[in-house]
């Protein structure tokens, strides 16, 4: 039951904040929006609007916002197809969009809640070169080997790079400076170690620095695995909805937290999948208007919409194949 409701959130906040993006952007340029959905597959709630259907569907993987005129041709003033070719981009390119600030916004609650390392020292380990020095929980770093510490990596450095030598350590305590000399004694595996913790503290100003830097990691984590394909050397396996239903069970296990980086995690692999130049994703939409822009005329929306037909045709192949594949692995 955990795994299910779990799964649930997690797409279902993806999903919404994707469509959400389609949607608004759409309504702020004037497209007649037909229907909102949330999930696919036959309806099992729905609201009509003033001029939207508003419906959750059956399966809770994927949504739609369906606009007039976006894969059909329509004479209606205010038809997707009708509107300038900035706005349609911009309409396009929002699902992603929102995929992306959705994950940062996680990401953020995230560093925040779990706190970032200061270059305070939190605890002190019993045995170990700090205890004997006389150094204490709360002392805050100042100066090593009479260079500034502004930040926990700062200490880590000077300690692993101290190659077992003494290091002359300046030290905050109740508003005081303290100097301790101090000798690291080797790790085992490799680098120094003193027997000190750091101490974590609660910055918004840090959780939006810390929540930037993971989100670049994951960013850049997709593309380092699209070129692992190119090179036919793919690391780890390629999972569907039921592998991923599974991945997300395990982690709700784990806290929230971990659910919550997951779901971010996602949520950037989501945006940068739909921005594939692939029919029936939004990147290919979006290439579609660019050969509209060069050409400097419409596409015929018949065969566009045909094109992007097949596209979800394969999509939806792609999607059974690792279906198959899950169950296979189960």
């Amino acid at each position: 039951m955990l795994t299910a409701i779990s799964f649930i959130f997690v797409f279902g906040m993806i999903v919404f904040a994707h469509e959400l993006g389609h949607f608004t952007t759409a309504k702020l340029s004037g497209v007649k929006v037909l229907e909102f959905a949330l999930g696919m597959g036959p309806s099992i709630l729905k609201k009509q609007g003033k001029e939207t259907l508003y419906s959750l569907r059956l399966f809770p993987i994927g949504g739609y916002v369906k606009m007039e005129g976006e894969d059909e041709a329509s004479e209606d003033p205010r038809s997707f197809s009708s509107k300038k070719r900035l706005p349609r981009l911009i309409i396009l390119a929002a699902g992603a969009i929102m995929n992306f600030i959705l994950a940062y916004v996680l990401l953020v609650i995230i560093m925040f809640g779990m706190g970032a390392p200061s270059n305070s020292i939190g605890a002190i380990i019993e045995g170990y070169p700090a205890e004997m020095s006389g150094l204490q929980a709360d002392d805050k770093f100042v100066s090593i080997n009479n260079v500034e510490i502004k930040n926990w990596d700062q200490v880590i450095e000077s300690i692993n790079g101290s190659e077992g030598q003494t290091l002359t350590i300046v030290v905050l305590r109740d508003g005081q400076e303290m100097t301790f000399d101090i000798v690291p004694q080797a790790r085992e595996g490799g680098g120094y170690q003193v027997g000190i913790q750091t101490k974590f503290v609660k910055q918004i100003d840090l959780a939006f620095i810390n929540a930037g830097k993971q989100f670049g990691t994951f960013f850049t984590d997709i593309f380092r695995f699209f070129s692992q394909i190119g090179s036919g050397k793919v690391e780890g396996e390629v999972v569907g909805p039921v592998g991923l239903v599974s991945i997300i069970g395990e982690a709700s296990k784990t806290g929230i937290m971990n659910l919550l980086f997951l779901a971010a995690y996602i949520s950037i692999n989501l945006g940068i999948v739909n921005l594939l130049p692939f029919p029936a994703l939004d990147g290919g939409r979006i290439i579609f208007v660019l050969i509209e822009m060069i050409k400097g005329k419409p596409i015929n929306r018949e065969k566009e919409g045909y094109v992007h037909l097949v596209g979800f045709a394969i999509l939806m192949a792609l999607m059974v194949f690792l279906v198959f594949k899950d169950i296979q692995r189960l």
